[in-house]
């Protein structure tokens, strides 16, 4: 564990999750907002259904842990809602099951502290056309969805009532402090602090 100590968030799920760090991809774009406000882990795990999550859960999430997330988003769903194998093997959980896997995830997470908030994200739709041409898998989310993705987080993260408040602008950000070893002013007299400085986001991300 390194310090100074940062809010935690956990994204945890199945491949929407693991590849959120790829072209641009939702988990990268947060971290990149969140840089010096709050770290980000991912926990993803491409093919997942919710019987696998539940099973590594309490390795994922201990409750016994030191430091707890301030915030959890999951995902899963989309290997859980393909059609059932004659085999039996393969992904797909029956609707009434994955519910009820769903339920107990939220439980877990919401009982590893008081402060802990979780935020569900529902399955995108499939692309069928993109299927169909063979131009991407019409499944996972490209560039332009994962930015559609960041704005429903950040909008939920912004109107909730949680204290403390985890919408970026509402953190701190790590070191700010003024320091004579920040850049030199065009007047030559003085720094500028750049710790605030949001070279190229400010306007995208509200």
């Amino acid at each position: 564990m390194v310090g100074p100590s940062r809010p935690q968030f956990v994204l945890f799920g199945s491949s929407i999750v693991q590849f959120s760090y790829s072209d641009e991809g939702w988990g990268a774009i947060l971290a990149d907002i969140y840089s010096r406000k709050a770290d980000i882990f991912l926990r993803g795990y491409a093919g997942w259904n919710s019987r696998r999550a539940l099973q590594v859960l309490d390795r994922v999430f201990p409750k016994n842990a030191a430091v707890q997330p301030s915030l959890v988003i999951v995902y899963l769903g989309g290997n859980d809602s393909m059609r059932p194998h004659p085999s039996g093997l393969g992904p797909h959980v029956p609707l009434l099951e994955y519910i009820e896997n769903m339920r107990k995830i939220a439980f877990h997470l919401k009982s590893l502290s008081e402060k802990t908030r979780v935020i569900f994200l529902s399955a995108p739709p499939v692309n069928e056309a993109n299927i169909r041409e063979f131009t991407g898998d019409g499944i996972h989310l490209s560039s332009e969805g994962s930015k559609i993705v960041v704005r429903e987080i950040l909008t939920v993260l912004k109107e909730a009532d949680w204290e403390p408040n985890l919408h970026w602008k509402s953190l701190p950000t790590e070191f700010s402090e003024e320091s004579p070893y920040d850049l030199v002013g065009p007047e030559g007299r003085t720094t500028i602090n750049v710790s605030e400085t949001n070279f190229h986001w400010e306007n995208e991300w509200d």
